[in-house]
């Protein structure tokens, strides 16, 4: 069945990739393509927007309504931009030649998309036991800020699902891990003045380099926080600084400076640690010291996205069901990269990620998925059908 369906889902992944779905655009239009596919099948539908109206996750459910207990295929709409890259056709044409289909998205991650929808008919026309849900979210690659909405909705409103595969590109194989991925500005407002004089002036840019080492402190003490058998790498929580920029010239003192940094916890645990010691020390050390010289002084950090991580599970329903759909029997693996995994997972939904593609081949020119990688998809995608109808 799975060949039969290859056509169809090609014809899917190209209408697909011809949306550009970049995360600083509006994803509506391919939403709407998405639920016109599935109002002509039956599925129940339901939006959740961002704050602005102008981009939309939409879930899905085919099956037994009211019933909790499902299984999720979630895939992400967004995609990266193209600016800068050197494609050998349009990004936003799917071409197919050499067995593969190249375009923006094919494998980061609407070849997953496309063989799951490719596939819903056959889910409307079965009589499913337990139902299927479908999660497609925007914004995953800017924070994961469109499955936080949608997941709060299931949380207030249900359905419950029992189990979540996140069809990130794996190549087919099995992640059953990943870090946190928390962004963060922190900006530091003192008061400019006279170089010659600066014990009168509060100086942010020394303030956030008084800051920036403490970071390193407690990224240090982090390493010795690695859980025992740790499978991540490196196997601590990480803390990384990625720019400082402050002040106006060399004689001035520094009115303003911000940093960007991130920190990638192992677990909540570290995510608690990390961010309680930041914080103790920027309202007992920093502060008092820059207000005690300009009472206006401030310290100020905006959260650019906190998404958790996925902890592996000695005991995963969800690995357990994807090894028996695809026959897998490689040992499962930790990612470096991100995915929405992690929110299912806190969810108290059973998640795994597998998915078409290769992650080496996301965010790159000529972004390509093999043919073979969709089929295998299919197979998977398949025998889950069989499963949802015992």
């Amino acid at each position: 069945m799975a060949h039969a369906l290859l056509t169809e889902t090609i014809d899917i992944l190209g209408d697909l990739i011809a949306f550009p779905s970049i995360s600083q655009q509006s994803n509506l239009e391919l939403i709407a393509y998405l639920n016109g596919k599935l109002d002509q099948i039956g599925a129940r539908t339901f939006l959740t927007l961002d704050p602005g109206g102008s981009k939309a996750n939409l879930f899905a459910t085919i099956g037994p309504p009211d019933m909790d207990g499902g299984i999720v295929l979630s895939g992400h709409t967004d995609v990266v931009p193209v600016e800068g890259q050197d494609w050998s056709s349009d990004p936003f044409v799917a071409t197919l030649r050499g067995g593969r289909v190249y375009g923006r998205g094919a494998c980061d991650m609407k070849g997953f998309i496309a063989c799951a929808m490719a596939y819903t008919p056959l889910f409307a026309q079965a009589e499913l036991k337990r139902p299927l849900h479908l999660a497609f979210t925007y914004d995953e690659e800017v924070g994961c800020l469109g499955a936080q909405v949608m997941l709060e909705q299931l949380a207030r409103t249900g359905p419950r699902p029992a189990i979540c595969i996140v069809g990130e590109p794996t190549n087919m194989g099995i992640i059953e891990g990943h870090k946190g991925c928390c962004e963060y500005t922190t900006v530091f407002s003192g008061t400019a003045g006279h170089a010659s004089q600066p014990d009168l002036g509060v100086n942010a840019v020394e303030y956030a380099v008084r800051y920036i080492t403490h970071l390193l402190d407690v990224a240090e003490d982090l390493k010795a926080r690695a859980p025992a058998q740790s499978r991540f790498d490196p196997p601590w929580s990480t803390i990384q600084v990625g720019t400082i920029a402050g002040g106006a010239a060399r004689n001035v003192i520094a009115e303003t400076c911000s940093v960007e940094w991130e920190l990638r916890p192992v677990n909540h645990a570290d995510f608690a640690f990390a961010r309680s010691r930041i914080e103790s020390y920027v309202e007992t050390e920093l502060l008092p010291r820059m207000r005690a010289v300009h009472p206006e002084a401030d310290i100020l950090t905006s959260v650019i996205g906190e998404v958790v991580g996925l902890e592996p599970m000695s005991a995963s329903q969800a690995e357990a069901l994807v090894r028996a759909l695809t026959g897998n029997r490689d040992p499962a693996t930790c990612a470096s990269f991100g995915t929405e995994a992690g929110l299912f997972q806190q969810l108290g939904v059973s998640t795994v990620i597998c998915g078409p593609g290769s992650i080496a081949q996301a965010h790159r020119a000529d972004e390509y998925v093999a043919l073979g990688q969709l089929d295998a998809c299919l197979g998977m995608i398949g025998k889950l059908k069989d499963k949802l109808v015992i």
